[in-house]
């Protein structure tokens, strides 16, 4: 029979509390188990000692009888010291998805077409003022004559 240790859910509607049993892997969830080697309270905060209570000489008994610890009872039983856990590594988890890097793409594509269209109209008035310069003094000429000629008429 293929046992595995794994976590029972008990505690009411988001006020969980688990039992940490020793069940055929063919039993449901909650159901039938063979023996009870601990408890799991997650409401307790995470220094407190009664948050994980775990009976060590049944757990190492389980384990050497061939018990498969679920992912969260193979860490409390690594913090007690009865199995070694290897850590885990997915260096693509935090990896974004291949549609957010099209639009990441996108983005820095409009990005650099948005800079060059400044930097274009930068230079258009730095022409704009260093070529007219002329131009205004001729063109203020005329006008201070016809306000001239407003204030005469």
């Amino acid at each position: 029979m293929a046992t595995s240790i794994r976590l029972s859910r008990g505690g009411s509607k988001k006020r969980p509390y688990y039992r940490i049993v020793v069940a055929d892997s063919r039993a449901p969830r909650d159901g039938k188990f063979i023996e009870r080697i601990g408890s799991y309270n997650p409401v307790l905060p995470k220094g407190d000692e009664k948050r994980v209570v775990l009976d060590v000489e049944r757990a190492k008994h389980w384990v050497a009888a061939g018990a498969q610890a679920t992912d969260r009872v193979a860490r409390f039983l690594d913090a007690a010291g009865v199995k070694e856990r290897a850590a885990r590594n997915n260096p693509k988890k935090a990896e974004p998805g291949q549609k957010a890097k099209d639009r990441a793409e996108d983005r820095a594509a409009k990005a650099a077409e948005a800079a060059e269209a400044a930097e274009a109209a930068k230079a258009a008035a730095a022409e704009a003022a260093a070529a007219p310069a002329e131009a205004p003094a001729e063109e203020a000429a005329p006008a201070e004559e016809a306000a001239a000629e407003q204030a005469e008429g």
